[in-house]
């Protein structure tokens, strides 16, 4: 077995879910699950099959973001694996429907931050086997780090004013 890390190409602002399927009727089932979600969705979908012709399927409602999206699942090529990227969105507002997708097995990151895919590769195929979501920490934050959160917070809308 070769190890190898995958880079996921993307712009800062643009939030991605990476997961884990097993069917191809999964490309119309996370875009139904992403459109209800929220009206108006930016989003490119990518999946990885892995059996038959082993294509990369895709859907989505951004042209940029299905043409980035369809990129790193070729890059990646890991069975049943699947990428959205989303914009003007954040995971937490599709997490749950995604998830509750029948074909999902598992998610393995949703985030805005770099990530790089670790992908363990046989003579059979590749197997995605975790993710570097970000950087590693620093540090504990401090009482001025804890109201800069909550005010983030706050921001984006999650918490109400005190």
């Amino acid at each position: 077995m070769e190890l190898l890390t995958v880079k996921m190409e993307k712009p800062d602002e643009i939030n991605l879910i990476l997961g884990q399927s097993h069917f191809i009727k999964t490309v119309e089932d996370l875009h139904e699950a992403l459109v209800t979600c929220v009206g108006g969705i930016k989003f490119g979908l990518a999946f990885c099959e892995a059996s038959g012709p082993c294509l990369v399927r895709v859907s989505g409602t951004d042209p940029e973001l299905l043409e980035l999206a369809q990129r790193n699942a070729l890059n990646l090529a890991a069975g049943h694996a699947f990428l959205i990227l989303l914009r003007n969105a954040f995971p937490i507002n599709v997490l749950n429907a995604v998830k509750n997708v029948p074909e999902v097995c598992r998610i393995f990151c949703a985030t805005a931050n770099p990530v790089e895919v670790i992908v363990g590769e046989t003579d059979q195929g590749r197997a995605i086997l975790g993710v570097v979501d970000g950087f590693k920490s620093k540090g504990i934050e401090t009482a001025q780090d804890i109201e800069e959160r909550k005010a983030l917070l706050r921001r984006f809308g999650y918490k109400l004013s005190s």
